[in-house]
């Protein structure tokens, strides 16, 4: 794998722009969603940039302005792949400050998105040429294998570049919700690392993007409480149910504890963001209590996000 210096804010070099945001990932997952939501953030965009171009592009953008840039790459530009790496190694090195964010959605998603759009995979023709063993007539019968196939031809393409972005998974994900995403996750780049804190339901996947993820549901429940059950973990009197159970004030204590503990060495690794995940059944009242409690631990000595993937999508 190509080793990429820290994906970290550096003093811009002369001929840098403000900010550069690369916008990457799998086919489906929401990049021309998230190129919008930049877009009205104020970044100038710019959809499917070669990436040979890309430092003959960050020049001109010199000369002429000095406004924040959004650069979308994504597998149609899959024979200049291999030296994208490089060439953000390159860029970095020279001081230029480029912020990868990489969009994921698991397979079932991507297969009922395209199914949805009636769109074909940009790497169909391509899938379908690994097995020469089906007969055409086969292959066009099974169009959703086909599909399948093609979309872990692009996992696997685009592998090393995902290990070395920021993951956003946007499987559950409605359009406005990864809007108002992608513009958090700009605004907390200033910071050496941001911790992202996630609240989920386990019911409806654990997230892809988390770097840890914590079962909380082992937890007394205030969804069997009937005054609670419509509340959320954000509610006082849901907040003050939990925090009068020893054992969620145990539990807090130790994730606090085991974070903290290694959060230094994800420092001096240089990591850009750390996603910690919290999982409960329904992501209504346990997750979100603890997410918002761990946010406000952490707020003094890092930057940090909070996402609550169940409660946002209803929003």
């Amino acid at each position: 794998m190509n080793e990429i210096p820290p994906d970290v804010p550096t003093a811009p070099a002369a001929a840098s722009p403000h900010e550069v945001v690369l916008v990457t990932g799998i086919s489906g997952s929401g990049k021309s969603v998230a190129l919008h939501a930049l877009e009205d953030a104020g970044f100038f965009c710019v959809d499917n940039l070669p990436p040979e171009l890309l430092r003959d592009f960050l020049r001109l953008e010199h000369e002429r302005s000095m406004r924040r840039v959004a650069i979308a790459v994504d597998v149609r530009s899959a024979g200049s792949l291999p030296h994208l790496l490089p060439l953000i190694a390159e860029l970095r090195g020279e001081g230029i400050a480029i912020r990868s964010v990489f969009l994921d959605s698991n397979t079932d998603t991507l297969v009922r998105r395209f199914s949805e759009s009636r769109r074909p995979h940009p790497l169909s023709q391509e899938a379908s040429a690994l097995s020469p063993g089906r007969r055409k007539d086969d292959r066009a019968a099974d169009g959703h294998r086909a599909l399948t196939e093609a979309i872990e031809l692009e996992r696997e393409l685009l592998a090393e570049l995902r290990e070395v972005s920021t993951v956003v998974d946007t499987s559950q994900l409605r359009p406005a919700q990864l809007r108002l995403w992608m513009r958090d996750l700009v605004k907390a780049m200033a910071h050496r690392l941001t911790l992202v804190f996630e609240s989920f339901a386990f019911k409806h996947g654990v997230p892809l993007d988390a770097d840890f993820v914590f079962d909380v549901r082992i937890l007394p429940n205030p969804h069997y409480i009937r005054e609670l059950r419509p509340q959320t973990g954000r509610d006082p009197e849901v907040a003050a149910y939990l925090e009068a159970q020893p054992e969620v004030a145990e539990m807090l204590a130790q994730i606090e504890a085991f974070i903290a503990r290694w959060l230094p060495s994800f420092e001096r690794d240089q990591r850009s963001y750390l996603t910690v995940a919290i999982g409960c059944t329904g992501g209504q009242h346990r997750s979100v209590y603890l997410t918002e409690s761990l946010a406000k631990r952490f707020a003094a000595r890092s930057g940090t996000l909070i996402r609550h993937r169940e409660l946002d999508a209803r929003d």
